[in-house]
């Protein structure tokens, strides 16, 4: 039964809710969009519990309810399924909204896409002799068995993906009904990653204004293939040196659209272990809490992940007006549009594909043509997202 009364939207009566978020912090990509959804929420007038095993400051108008659980790493994630699954069920909620693989959620959002594909693209991209091995141990077969019960319409009533490539992964390793899948893709704030400085955080790193720069952000690098990205940087600076002096030799000077070596900069923002002996024209910035301004100091977002469900990344950067270069195994290739304001690489190991697209959009410097910027607001996606929430708290009233 609905708990009516109170305030609310004219299309969402006052709701109680129960939201599921295994750690609750205030960075972080998942943790920012729950923080813009619960003040939507909140906003609306709706009743809000947050269930977290560790916590942040939480918005206001958000009661916290701390989830204990003691376990080994293997056993962790399980082990906060049926813990928080003990804790929800002490109360009575109109809907219960689960970021993470748990098993009995009215509504899943799977912004982690499907671990099992996970493991199968990390074998593919692996050395072969660490392919047997990916996947061994406790913790991925505990994993496996989660995200079995979490697809399983049994324990989920509606699922959110955040592209549709996550959509085709569910529907083909598992019996979940395509109905109950709805997309809802990632969205961020335009206005903020509008408003970067170029001028200073150019000056900052030492960029001049002839430097082309590539920008690469994200943690988890093997995931996100920064050794592709490095790689692909490094050839291309090799490539565009060996043109620049057989054209010089030949009396023709620098062929049009050609940088030289030593203008293509790659700009690194996130945490990482710092890789030895590279380049002095990589820069590894660590952890920047005004990101905006590192797109701003760019002129092409490379990022070439092995699997990502839909990385919020391309989203800020196609809404900093950005060209983007990634990979068909990241969901948010599917807001590319082909030489219009990216490149989609079929393989991210294709090194050689990669150098022909920095080629490309180096010689279209300030061309890009950006997206509208509607589709990626953040307001967007978190009125997608109640409109579900509503859905599922009324089937549950009826």
């Amino acid at each position: 039964m609905l708990a009516w009364g109170g305030r609310g939207s004219a299309t969402f009566p006052h709701v109680k809710l129960a939201l599921i978020r295994r750690h609750y912090s205030a960075t972080g990509g998942a943790e920012l969009y729950l923080q813009r959804l619960l003040g939507g929420l909140a906003a609306a007038g709706h009743e809000l519990h947050l269930f977290s095993e560790s916590w942040g400051e939480p918005p206001p108008g958000v009661q916290p309810h701390p989830v204990t659980c003691n376990a080994s790493r293997a056993d962790r994630p399980a082990a906060f399924a049926r813990a928080v699954r003990e804790a929800v069920a002490r109360d009575r909620f109109d809907c219960i909204f689960s970021l993470e693989r748990t098993v009995h959620q009215d509504v899943y959002r799977a912004g982690d896409g499907v671990h099992r594909v996970w493991l199968e693209q990390r074998r593919r991209f692996a050395p072969w002799w660490r392919r047997p091995f990916v996947g061994w141990g406790a913790f991925h077969r505990n994993m496996l068995a989660l995200e079995a019960l979490t697809f399983d319409p049994a324990h989920t009533g509606r699922i959110i993906v955040n592209s549709q490539m996550v959509r085709r992964e569910i529907l083909k390793h598992f019996r979940f009904p395509a109905d109950r899948i709805h997309l809802v893709r990632n969205g961020v704030d335009v206005d903020r990653f509008r408003g970067g400085d170029r001028a200073a955080t150019r000056k900052r790193f030492g960029f001049r204004e002839e430097d082309f720069v590539l920008l690469f952000v994200g943690s988890g690098w093997e995931r996100k293939g920064l050794r592709y990205v490095m790689q692909a940087v490094d050839r291309f600076g090799v490539r565009q040196g060996v043109e620049i002096l057989e054209s010089e030799w030949r009396g023709e000077g620098r062929p049009p659209g050609r940088a030289a070596r030593s203008n293509i900069k790659l700009l690194v923002v996130g945490k990482g272990r710092n890789p030895y002996l590279t380049s002095r024209d990589f820069v590894f910035a660590g952890a920047m809490s005004g990101v905006e301004d590192a797109y701003a100091a760019a002129d092409l977002f490379v990022f070439l992940p092995i699997y990502e469900p839909s990385a919020n990344v391309v989203v800020e950067a196609l809404a900093a007006g950005l060209p983007v270069i990634t990979s068909a195994q990241n969901g948010a290739s599917e807001l590319i549009q082909h030489g219009v304001n990216g490149t989609v690489l079929p393989d991210p190991s294709d090194i050689d594909a990669a150098v022909e697209a920095i080629t490309f959009w180096c010689s279209q410097r300030f061309m890009a043509h950006p997206l509208d910027p509607e589709p990626l607001r953040l307001e967007r996606n978190v009125a997608e997202t109640i409109q579900i929430l509503e859905q599922a708290a009324r089937e549950r009233r009826a």
